[in-house]
């Protein structure tokens, strides 16, 4: 990813329940300092003069303790391990509550090029939004060419090679009442180490598709804002391609196959495509049998087990019938 600095993070515009309300209470020109890590830290034992295993890189989070330890302490005294504590590459302060530390404080972080920032917010709410933030904006990423559906509630990615009919299949998926996050180019972006979202990779084309013998059409104004979304997670992938004759296609569905995006594992799905299969019924149908997967019922699997529960069954009856005729005879 680009360069992310202090600046940045003061103009996040996350949804409002998770919004920073950060300002720049002093030292305006540290504002293009760059952040580095995705932790926070607590910089009480610091201010303590205790720096075994202080991590200066991260930004630093001053709570009601920490604000506490500053007023009481006497500036002479604190003074000396401050000025230890501003050595180290600190991206800003951030004090909670908007308390507003004491101007020998102020001024001796803004000396030093560190920004100091205010929130109204309490340390933990603080602490939980921002760690949330720094996960979205370093996760790891990709763009991709494909097309991401909402489908029975599912995030569903569709891919396949250009003209085979990714963008047909996503609008039939529209026209039956699913939405759409994004057509062309998907931003991919791995979560928490294990989740992959797929967003729209631009605000301006916003939720826009292109139709070979159409054009370009804007989703939320031909089929509603309820139509659309802004980000959803990878549930299913569904690869597209042109029917292949040669090509041994699974018809019980017994191997579960799955592909790896940004190292996380997705149930893949392949539709060969050819006149008069339809290819939006079959991924509905797809997405419903793998939520019923999801709840421990696995239609193919339960179907081979009992069709051999039924041969067994079948040669012992033939079995027993064939020793009997003989005794018979």
């Amino acid at each position: 990813m680009s360069k992310f600095t202090v600046l940045d993070l003061i103009d996040l515009e996350p949804e409002r329940p998770n919004a920073l309300d950060l300002r720049c209470l002093r030292g305006r020109k540290g504002l293009s300092r760059e952040i580095y890590s995705t932790d926070i830290n607590r910089p009480g034992m610091a201010l303590t003069g205790f720096f075994d295993r202080f991590v200066g890189e991260r930004i630093q989070i001053i709570g009601r303790g920490e604000f506490a330890y500053i007023v009481t302490t006497p500036e002479d005294e604190l003074k000396v391990h401050l000025n230890r504590l501003l050595e180290y590459d600190i991206p800003c302060f951030i004090f909670c509550y908007n308390l507003e530390p004491p101007e020998y404080f102020q001024k001796a972080v803004e000396d030093a090029g560190i920004p100091l920032l205010l929130t109204p917010l309490e340390s933990s709410p603080l602490s939980i939004r921002l760690l949330r933030a720094l996960d979205d904006i370093f996760a790891p990423q990709k763009t991709i060419h494909a097309t991401l559906v909402e489908v029975e509630g599912m995030g569903i990615l569709i891919l396949g090679e250009s003209g085979v009919g990714k963008s047909e299949a996503a609008l039939e998926l529209l026209d039956r009442g699913h939405r759409l996050i994004a057509d062309d180019a998907v931003l991919l972006k791995c979560l928490n180490g294990n989740v992959l979202w797929g967003y729209g990779t631009s605000k301006m084309m916003g939720h826009h598709m292109e139709i070979r013998g159409l054009g370009i059409i804007d989703i939320a104004q031909v089929y509603g804002m309820n139509s659309v979304r802004d980000r959803k997670p990878v549930e299913m992938v569904f690869h597209l391609e042109e029917w292949d004759s040669t090509k041994n296609y699974d018809r019980l569905g017994t191997a579960d196959e799955t592909t790896t995006l940004l190292d996380v594992s997705i149930p893949l799905i392949t539709l060969p495509v050819k006149p008069g299969r339809n290819i939006p019924i079959i991924i509905e149908a797809a997405v419903l049998n793998q939520r019923l997967k999801s709840q421990g019922v696995h239609a193919a699997k339960d179907f081979n087990k009992n069709l051999i529960q039924w041969i067994e069954s079948e040669n012992a009856r033939n079995l027993w019938f064939d020793r009997f005729v003989s005794r018979r005879s």
